[in-house]
């Protein structure tokens, strides 16, 4: 409980002290009966609910949430994002994607957007592509800049998201796990996801090939995706387009990223880096080059796939003790 919460309890008929517990409520809509869960205040003292300020506005956009979510619906923050990466006002945006001129400030008001509707939002937000193809269909509806800001920046996502399908799959995965993920740590936990799917599997979970910078193996497609954000790349606009990837995800392919992610993801992106620099395909592709030098030297598929079959067989990496147990050895040494 915290201190201060106080309110005019009708049963008590008194000024008293309440909790906010969440609550189940069943509500029909269009016919159909939904299951939501919304936030009431309990007194303290007598136990029965209580009527206090801004409770009401919240139970609304709790159930318009879930509602959302339950239908496969956007919200009003997928459509802000939408006009955020393209640069495109309200009314604009309606005539690019076929609506009516004001379709979209209603549904900014909170209007709920018909499926049709929806989910031609929902492909707009995430393909350039089907953007694009929008964007020719109704060009002339709207003003040539308009046209060319809208068309830039499309051309500008299909060039930014220039990586695999399964790498941004992998990538939007690994980001739904984790609450907070840097650049280089990034980097590492995609090497050791190729490994380890690699050794359990016989074959690479991702086509792109791995470098042996410096800092550790490095894949520079993904370098230079997160080099354009400016800020905390899953709190980017842009990142909308990663919405809805990771289903595509196989459930072997959800097992090693969950499994690395639960071991190596408790690491930071340096102490990653410590483990990767005593590993021998790293070393092996570093060789003749000192400390500090750049190298685009390839750490090889294959050259992963058998270091961690070897690994695999003296740990058993297909757990979190076996993969912990190589963690710990792995930091126990000094690189060469």
């Amino acid at each position: 409980m915290m201190e201060g919460r106080k309110d005019f309890c009708i049963e008590c008929r008194k000024e008293t002290e309440y909790l906010l517990r969440k609550k189940e409520m069943v509500k029909t809509i269009r016919d159909k009966k939904y299951v939501f869960e919304i936030t009431v205040a309990v007194c303290t003292e007598c136990g029965e609910e209580m009527s206090i300020p801004g409770l009401i506005d919240k139970n609304v956009q709790e159930i318009d949430k879930q509602y959302r979510t339950a239908e496969g619906l956007v919200t009003v923050e997928d459509i802000e994002k939408l006009m955020k990466i393209y640069k495109i006002g309200k009314a604009p945006l309606s005539l690019v994607l076929g609506f009516g001129e004001v379709t979209v400030t209603r549904y900014l008001e909170g209007q709920v957007p018909s499926k049709e509707y929806s989910d031609t939002i929902k492909s707009a937000l995430t393909s350039p592509a089907f953007m694009k193809d929008k964007l020719e269909k109704n060009r002339e509806k709207i003003t040539d800049a308009a046209y060319k800001k809208v068309m830039a920046a499309a051309v500008s996502l299909e060039s930014l998201f220039s990586v695999s399908d399964k790498m941004l799959r992998v990538i939007a995965y690994v980001f739904e796990r984790l609450e907070e993920v840097t650049p280089l740590m990034l980097q590492k936990l995609l090497y050791f996801i190729q490994g380890i799917y690699s050794a359990l599997h016989g074959k690479p979970i991702f086509t792109e090939d791995c470098r042996a910078w410096v800092h550790g193996p490095v894949y520079p497609e993904v370098y230079d995706l997160f080099r354009d954000f400016k800020y905390n790349p899953i709190e980017d606009a842009r990142f909308a387009l990663l919405d809805g990837t990771a289903d595509a995800l196989t459930e072997e392919e959800r097992q090693v990223i969950n499994l690395v992610v639960n071991t190596f993801g408790m690491y930071s992106g340096k102490v990653l880096e410590k483990i990767t620099h005593n590993e021998v395909p790293w070393k092996i592709a570093r060789k003749g080059y000192g400390d500090g030098i750049p190298s685009n030297a390839i750490l090889t598929k294959e050259s992963i796939r058998k270091y961690y079959e070897a690994m695999n067989v003296k740990y058993g990496l297909d757990s979190e003790e076996g993969v912990g147990a190589y963690i710990r050895d792995m930091l126990r040494e000094e690189p060469e």
